[in-house]
């Protein structure tokens, strides 16, 4: 078994209870899901198709994936691209680095030459450069506790202009919006330390716990959000990719049974297999004979093998198309037995 391997070849007593079976259509349903990012904690995330087409990939050069394998995962992967493309699932943002900017966008009218001041540079905020980029700010101000930590990323990021942690208030009222996300524990934007803004900023505070002070909403000139403003886009958006995952999952039980009734048919390729060897036999054997009795040159004996084969498959083509097209498992298999008898294979 499996699991015995990994707790043996790995010296890992106990791992079994993190491991898990699944069996016959289970098993076949659990990798369409993963593939399609139905099974991720963030329903449709696109990485894990890529991470599933390697992994077969991978499989096939080392000869551990055969007929049955390949065929699963090739429909798997490509059922995954159709409910991508038909249901735009991972399209339904849930990041809250894109909330947050396109709710700033909305307030705005457009990010395109707009100032920024990002505060933090950890992931939510590397996230969020990013998309002011994409929406094509003009000037990114960057200001983090530990100045030279920009200095590693600078090069990452278009528009970065670094200022010192000290200076962050100063430029208040040189950007159109704020964005914080640091790992502080308390207030890093205070109003009692706040300038006078002159003209209209929005602030954005999508740090745990808080980085700006609430109070600051008071202020004239300034509208400050947070997450729990973006939570109703996010819930809204995490139950449309619910209902565009149950569309998804339709598709896949359409593929399934298709897979699964092909799969079913495999249990006859022994036979074909044994027929065509069979008749392989026949023209050695039949071929042989004759050239022993009968003095023929090279062309004479290429076309009496070509005719010879042609004649066999001619034989064994009627009883392949009726294994093939017979649905009913228990009529397939009384014809699988009629046939090996028949030619005594």
């Amino acid at each position: 078994m499996v699991e015995e391997f990994y707790e043996s070849f790995f010296n890992l007593p106990g791992v079994k209870q993190y491991l898990f079976t699944k069996k016959d259509r289970d098993a076949i349903e659990h990798i369409y899901k993963v593939s399609a990012g139905l099974d991720s904690i963030v329903l449709g995330e696109d990485q894990i198709l890529g991470q599933v087409r390697d992994a077969h990939e991978f499989s096939m050069q080392l000869g551990a994936s055969k007929k049955k394998f390949n065929k699963l995962f090739r429909e798997a992967i490509t059922v995954s691209k159709d409910i991508k493309t038909k249901t735009k699932i991972s399209q339904q943002p849930l990041s809250i680095s894109y909330i947050g900017v396109r709710f700033l966008e909305e307030k705005l009218g457009n990010l395109e030459g707009k100032n920024a001041l990002v505060i933090g540079i950890g992931k939510m905020s590397k996230l969020t450069m990013k998309h002011l980029e994409e929406g094509k700010v003009n000037t990114i101000y960057v200001s983090n506790r530990s100045h030279g930590k920009i200095k590693e990323i600078e090069n990452d990021y278009k528009n970065i202009v670094p200022i010192q942690y000290n200076d962050r208030y100063k430029v208040l009222n040189d950007v159109d919006m704020v964005i914080s996300a640091t790992a502080s524990p308390h207030i890093i934007i205070k109003a009692d330390e706040m300038p006078k803004i002159e003209r209209k900023i929005y602030m954005m505070d999508i740090a745990l716990p808080r980085d700006i002070d609430p109070d600051i909403n008071k202020l004239e000139n300034v509208e400050l959000y947070d997450i729990d403003d973006l939570k109703q886009i996010h819930d809204k958006n995490d139950q449309k990719r619910k209902e565009l995952a149950n569309i998804g999952l339709g598709m896949i039980n359409e593929s399934i049974d298709e897979f699964v009734e092909w799969l079913d048919s495999t249990n006859i390729d022994p036979t074909i297999e044994s027929l065509n060897e069979r008749c392989d036999e026949i023209r050695e054997d039949t071929l042989d004979y004759i050239f022993r009795k009968i003095n023929l040159d090279n062309r004479e004996k290429k076309i009496i093998e070509k005719m010879m084969t042609s004649a066999l498959k001619r034989l064994i083509r009627e009883p392949i198309i009726n294994l093939k097209q017979t649905k009913d498992k228990g009529k397939r298999e009384e014809y699988m037995k009629m046939v090996e008898e028949l030619f005594e294979i």
